[in-house]
């Protein structure tokens, strides 16, 4: 085997450094976000121009127009005797899903996001208020209520049956994606959920961002143009943010500027030292909306001195939005924050992690898969370093996320249904990197990486899935990387963490040419098309169904070769991770060009695999078996990493933020539960012919996955109703069906290193291993069940209003 000399000694250092005591590290940039006090903004406008209001009220004549006896709103399937009677919409509704619609003439063409929903409204019986929205021509009002059944609708609140008027707001901000207004052309409201109930609608009204912030003071939020987000400092013109900033040596301002509004409105900047007179070093004038201006401001002739800057507006129409995004004062030559009890070898500057979603390890070159998948991750593997078993702690993208990020398994960090958010007790990766300094950046694939997910924390911008080109394809290594090269650029003399979150594998398996026909045969697209069309009568899930992921039982029934079939996937499939690969190959091109290669540590794993009828179904997050558990996992940096070394010991997901904040020389947040493996990268410990480093060094732990029952009607991968957890220890797999359907067995036990896929169940033959293993198992439930984070209700209960308000106000507890 070989090993880089100097990167084991660079490692023993840092390996050393992780054990001693840290104090939390001095900032190595200055954040306006978190300088921001109310009192800092001057000159705000005496009297804003009222916005109109949205708002369909049914009190007053009837005007002209088509269903004008109804003011517009349409009875649709199970809503009977709708009229307008007193000033109110009213009806009865005739099944559990009565729907009025409304189609806005003339049709929104704007971009205003909106912000909240309010209903004021009575029912007589029901529990529940919804609404969908639909920014297409026409509507099916049948089909809208058949989807509505399979996948309910988010926009949602509790209604109280009864003789008395209310008002119900419905936000939002939890939701997966931004609606706008072009979005909202039709309008479907859902009164109640109960058949035979009858109902008064008062009022109808959509609040718009723009008429929400006319209503609330100026200052902190987490704002997005596009769908890319950030810290914003939100202003109106005239409006002029002043603060005073202790500047770093060589310092300069990294920002984004951009607004909602159509009217130009011009950003300056301005820097003051004691008594004298401010110099202007930015007058930037912002004529397009809803785009992000990315801007560089030069501080160095006040290098080290204490100034005072100002953020002013100034618009032809007081009131206008500015959004000051991300304002960071760097410096051109911070390095990486070092602490007490460092060795000579600095760390790395940059942090790129890779989460690759739906990637089976066993689907990479590296990994000894027999097609060229992954040529450029293959080189990655051999001038850096594989481990050749890491374990995922859950197969769902939802639940193995924020375990990445916090440390914590599923049971401790409390995700597990759709709509769950981190609770803001959780400490992650990217704040500890953000505390100390770096530059932070997210690239979402999938809604469950971002906001709705609460995972945008600690970053200072995060591009969501629903910024990328088509929401509709699952390729999005190419667009993320085409964003990320140029922020490179940017920032290559100052510390950075990346979070690279791509889907390419994920179903829908078809890449763009060439890919799609790399493996896949042509001349049998149209048939493997149609099948997968035709087969999705007969796929019972709702999800599955809607996805065109059938079990074999599913293709069976449905006259198809089952294997036949997923063989195409599969061919596809890997055509995705080919496609995948020549991005992240871009990716390391531009490190090299800019010289970063050296000094930035690149971490390539995934969130789960992928099944395709190993265990008679495809998809993922319906099992722990190893097709879905069994990730990649590779270092690679240049004179930092050990080259060619492959280590042995298995090793977990959770394992990966304590590894790169010892590596960083970060203190690792007490409540993380992983363990730092990068004793094993400094002594060598791998394969069967590497020096294996002293017992103490590192202890083979326990490694487990989670698959838990959820209750919320649609979102989580079917089956609902099964729990399984696996725990591999000691060259054993144990899995344990804790809800199970009849007839499966409550132990499974798997040879983990010869049967990596559990398809062969020796529990009958070893009963004393699955009794030994089965106690462990208990043993780590009562641990994370110990340590299951507080929900944000009762945290709250220790901040100061201040505090709340901060965190509230970029989204990081309700």
């Amino acid at each position: 085997m070989n090993r880089s000399g100097g990167a084991l000694a660079t490692l023993a250092l840092l390996a050393g450094a992780a054990c001693t005591a840290r104090p939390k590290p001095a900032p190595a940039s200055v954040r306006l976000a978190d300088l921001y006090k109310p009192a800092m903004v001057e000159g705000r406008p005496a009297a804003l121009a009222e916005r109109p209001r949205i708002e369909w009220r049914f009190a007053g004549p009837a005007p002209a127009g088509k269903l004008a006896a109804t003011r517009g709103w349409q009875a649709g399937p199970g809503v009977g005797a709708l009229s307008v009677r007193d000033g109110r919409l009213v009806g009865r509704s005739t099944s559990d899903f009565p729907l009025l619609h409304l189609e806005r003439s003339p049709a929104p063409a704007d971009r205003d996001i909106l912000h909240a929903v309010e209903v004021r409204c009575r029912v007589s019986a029901g529990a529940r208020l919804s609404l969908s929205f639909r920014g297409s021509e026409k509507v099916d009002l049948a089909e809208a209520v058949k989807r509505g059944r399979e996948f309910p609708w988010r926009l949602a609140g509790p209604v109280i049956a009864g003789p008395e008027m209310r008002t119900y707001t419905l936000e939002t901000r939890a939701l997966p994606g931004a609606i706008t207004a072009s979005d909202t052309r039709h309008i479907l409201l859902r009164p109640t959920d109960a058949q035979g109930a009858s109902f008064e609608v008062e009022s109808v009204r959509l609040v718009f961002r723009k008429e929400h912030l006319a209503g609330v003071p100026s200052g902190l939020g987490w704002h997005g143009l596009s769908e890319v987000y950030r810290e914003t400092l939100v202003a109106r013109s005239p409006e002029v943010i002043r603060m005073s900033v202790t500047l770093p040596s060589r310092p300069w301002l990294d920002l984004g500027i951009g607004t909602v509004e159509d009217e130009p409105i011009t950003f300056r900047l301005g820097v003051r030292e004691g008594g004298g007179e401010e110099k202007l070093l930015l007058e930037r004038t912002v004529t397009t909306p809803h785009r992000w201006e990315p801007v560089a401001v030069d501080l160095a002739p006040f290098a080290g001195r204490t100034v005072g800057l100002s953020l002013a507006l100034a618009a032809g129409k007081p009131g206008t939005l500015g959004f000051w995004g991300a304002p960071v004062v760097r410096s051109h030559e911070a390095p990486p924050t070092r602490t007490a009890g460092d060795g000579p070898v600095a760390p790395p500057q940059g942090v790129i992690l890779v989460w690759a979603d739906t990637l089976r390890r066993d689907h990479l070159g590296a990994y000894g898969y027999g097609r060229p998948t992954t040529p450029v991750i293959d080189r990655l593997a051999r001038e850096g370093t594989l481990f050749r078993d890491c374990v995922g702690q859950a197969t769902w993208t939802k639940v193995a996320t924020p375990a990445l990020m916090t440390s914590l398994y599923p049971s401790s960090h409390g995700v597990r249904e759709f709509s769950d958010r981190l609770p803001g007790s959780a400490a992650t990766l990217a704040e500890v990197y953000r505390d100390a300094g770096y530059a932070t950046l997210s690239f979402s694939s999938i809604i469950f990486t971002g906001k709705f997910t609460n995972l945008h924390r600690g970053f200072e911008e995060v591009h969501e899935d629903s910024s990328l080109p088509d929401r509709e394809s699952s390729k999005t290594a190419r667009a993320y990387v085409d964003r990320l090269l140029p922020w490179l650029d940017a920032h290559r003399d100052v510390p950075f963490f990346v979070f690279l979150h791509v889907s390419d594998p994920h179903d829908p398996y078809k890449p763009y040419p060439p890919y799609d026909t790399l493996w896949a045969d042509p001349a049998k697209r149209d048939q493997h098309e149609k099948e997968n069309k035709d087969v999705r009568k007969f796929i019972g899930p709702p999800l599955l169904k809607a996805f065109g992921m059938p079990s074999r039982a599913e293709l069976q029934k449905a006259g198809f070769d089952a294997d036949a079939y997923v063989d195409y996937d599969r061919d596809w499939y890997d055509g995705s991770i080919r496609a995948m690969d020549a991005e992240i190959g871009r990716l390391v091109e531009r490190l090299r060009s800019l010289q970063l290669d050296g000094k930035t540590l690149v971490v390539f794993t995934g969130d789960h695999g992928e099944e395709f009828l190993e265990h008679g179904r495809t998809f993922h997050g319906q099992s722990v078996y190893g097709e879905l558990d069994g990730l990649p996992l590779i270092l690679w940096g240049p004179g930092r990493v050990p080259r060619g070394l492959v280590v042995e010991p298995t090793v977990e997901t959770i394992d990966i933020m304590p590894t790169l904040l010892d590596v960083s020389r970060l203190p690792v947040p007490p409540q993380a539960q992983g363990h730092s493996f990068l004793s094993l990268l400094a002594s060598g410990r791998g394969g069967r012919d590497a020096v294996h480093a002293d017992a103490a060094a590192w202890t083979d732990r326990p490694a487990i996955t989670e698959k838990a029952t959820t209750t919320e009607p649609v979102g989580a991968p079917p089956p609902e109703d099964t729990a399984s957890t696996a725990i591999v220890s000691g060259g054993w797999k144990l899995i344990q069906n804790t809800k199970r359907p009849e007839g499966r067995p409550e132990f499974e036990l798997y040879d983990h290193a010869r049967d990596p896929l559990d398809k062969s169940d020796v529990a009958a033959v070893h009963p004393d291993v699955v009794a030994a293993l089965a106690k462990k198992l208990e043993a780590w439930r009562t641990m994370a069940a110990a340590a299951r984070l507080k929900p944000d209700a009762e945290t709250a209960k220790s901040l100061s209003k201040d505090e709340l308000d901060r965190l509230r106000s970029l989204g990081y507890i309700k």
